[in-house]
């Protein structure tokens, strides 16, 4: 199994990250994507919104960011691009986190149908 490191962005001067109207937000050619962590699941999914976040479950534990990790590398897979395109904007070690995806290949439909109401 391939173990990338996540990169984490440094906070920018306008403060933690993007103020978005819903879980998620374009910002450019970059998916920007407010989540609600819960490791420790019994499968790795995107599950519904809860407010202006969108539940994601992973297996990982909550060690060290290791859960973070992990979400990254299924979420990789579910927006068709590589590890290195996600960046960990804040929460590495929280279940409440701001993900940006660069030029993602492909939504997940409620990602695409929440998308479309904007």
């Amino acid at each position: 199994m391939n173990k990338q490191r996540v990169r984490v962005a440094k906070a920018k001067s306008e403060g933690p990250g993007l103020d978005i109207p819903s879980f998620c937000a374009w910002d450019g050619n970059d998916l920007v994507l407010n989540i609600l962590g819960s490791p420790g699941s019994t499968r790795d999914a995107i599950g519904k919104s809860k407010g202006k976040q969108l539940k994601i479950s992973v297996t990982a534990a909550a060690v060290a960011g290791k859960a973070t990790d992990h979400m990254v590398r299924f979420l990789a897979g579910e927006f068709g691009v590589p590890v290195t395109h996600i960046t960990v904007v804040f929460g590495r070690y929280n279940v409440n986190k701001q993900l940006r995806i660069k030029d993602p290949a492909r939504l997940p439909s409620i990602v695409a149908k929440a998308l479309a109401v904007e």
